[in-house]
């Protein structure tokens, strides 16, 4: 057995075998998929995975084409390799070359998009039969290769080889821009790409473009409007099977994530590092226009959208339309009497999940938001920040027709209506309408019969003065 750069190799009758091990040889993996000729003056020849010296050891020499290393000119000149490099076949549309033509072939399809082999379960197709062969696995459910540490299965042993790399905790791939490591070759390569600017696959419709096949698949789905995932619990549908995996977290209760500062625990890491943000008070996304910072990239984009001025956005009741999807549900909320979230402690039901996740701190307890004038609690940052305000005695908002000032621009949005004369919310039983969502439910109670003591006092008034 030869210990090797990242690996082990062991020779046993022309067959090896190479393993992930520690760096301890001035070798470093370059690609995957192919093995070639790797003599070394100190061992028998044998085949290896792709390598090439790290910089600055001269002893070896890299060759550019095929990244076979050796000892000396000689050996290079002498390789089979290098004695058939004028015999290469080249491809003219990236560069790439091959040792046969029947390799060039195949690598052709993927420029032309030329995939001749179809399987006859899904209609899916592939470049070459191998591809075919394994895709096949997943319908018939076999699944061999199991991990001993974890029972998880996979349809080929490479699969498994790559998937026990999370076990080990070896991440031999570094980036040597960031320092960032990964556990397999494709992983580094792919992130390289958010370096480098590159992103090669490009959509047809749109033509956004992506670093990633998988990426533009999935954005494609969004022009057909599929959802080929579903959740079998609740029905929600996704364009991704990893989309499909996350939520479905939601429904098992595992939430493997947690807070190492207050204990709180997430169902994803994403949303654990955005959590954290909260602790170390760091927002590092910044709005261009407004120098709005936010913690999260999602968010930062759905704020430039308002200074762009589109809103895509539109209500089907009243054709109002938003920037943001956010704001267009909150909008709907008093065209629907549904409330689909129900609290577990106190039966309060909720229009939409993010009312009902505010709604639980105050069971909970857990970020809870006080005042550190008068202690007043608040169950969202926002809000205790609009409260705080009032305390200042600033009124930041002003109205352009009066002047008038007010402490949050919800006030000043519905007085403002004053002076335009509109009325947003209709009753959906006598189709009167309001300037304001509280008119509204005010209206709303007459219908359903649920008038307070005031209401009962004053009809009683009106009826003994009549």
């Amino acid at each position: 057995m030869y210990k090797i750069g990242l690996f082990i190799v062991s020779k046993t009758h022309y067959n090896f075998q190479i393993h992930i091990y520690t760096l301890n040889y001035p070798f470093k993996l370059l690609y995957l998929p192919t093995t070639i000729r790797f003599p070394h003056p100190n061992l028998p020849s044998h085949e290896a995975t792709w390598l090439r010296p790290i910089r600055g050891d001269e002893q070896h020499l890299d060759c550019t084409h095929m990244g076979t290393c050796w000892t000396s000119e000689e050996d290079k000149e002498s390789s089979p390799v290098m004695t058939n490099r004028d015999e290469s076949f080249s491809c003219e549309q990236c560069g790439k070359t091959f040792i046969t033509e029947s390799n060039l072939r195949i690598h052709l399809r993927i420029h032309t998009v030329d995939k001749p082999f179809s399987c006859d379960q899904c209609e899916k197709t592939f470049t070459d039969k191998s591809k075919l062969t394994r895709h096949q696995l997943i319908h018939s459910g076999v699944r061999p290769f199991r991990c001993d540490q974890c029972e998880k299965t996979f349809t080929d042993k490479s699969k498994l080889t790559r998937h026990q790399l999370i076990h080990s905790g070896v991440k031999p791939f570094r980036c040597d821009q960031c320092e960032k490591t990964f556990t397999q070759i494709g992983d580094l390569a792919r992130h390289e790409l958010i370096h480098s600017g590159v992103k090669p696959f490009s959509c047809d419709q749109c033509s956004k473009t992506f670093t990633r096949m998988s990426y533009l698949k999935t954005h494609q789905l969004s022009h057909s409007g599929a959802k080929p995932f579903s959740c079998d619990q609740c029905g929600t549908t996704f364009n991704d099977k990893h989309s499909l995996t996350r939520h479905q977290l939601i429904h098992s209760g595992v939430r493997p994530f947690s807070c190492d500062q207050c204990g709180k625990s997430f169902s994803q890491i994403g949303h654990l590092k955005t959590h954290q943000l909260t602790h170390s008070g760091v927002r590092p996304f910044i709005c261009g226009d407004c120098g709005k910072t936010f913690t999260r990239l999602g968010h930062l984009k759905s704020h430039q959208v308002i200074h762009s001025g589109i809103k895509p956005f539109s209500c089907h009741q009243c054709v109002k339309s938003f920037p943001q999807n956010e704001q267009l549900l909150i909008h709907q909320c008093p065209h629907s009497d549904r409330k689909r979230y129900h609290c577990d402690s106190c039966e309060k039901s909720f229009k939409h999940q993010q009312g009902l996740k505010s709604h639980h701190r105050i069971h909970t307890g857990h970020d809870v938001y006080r005042c550190d004038h008068c202690g007043k609690p608040f169950v969202q940052f926002a809000q205790l920040k609009a409260h705080e305000v009032a305390h200042t005695g600033i009124k930041p908002y002003h109205c352009d027709h009066c002047g008038k000032g007010f402490n949050y621009i919800a006030q000043l949005k519905a007085h403002q209506r004053l002076h335009t004369g509109e009325r947003p919310y209709r009753c959906d039983k006598c189709n009167q309408t309001f300037r304001t969502s509280g008119s509204l439910k005010t209206h709303q109670q007459i219908h359903t019969r649920k008038r307070t003591f005031k209401q009962r006092h004053t009809e009683v008034c009106n009826e003994w003065c009549q």
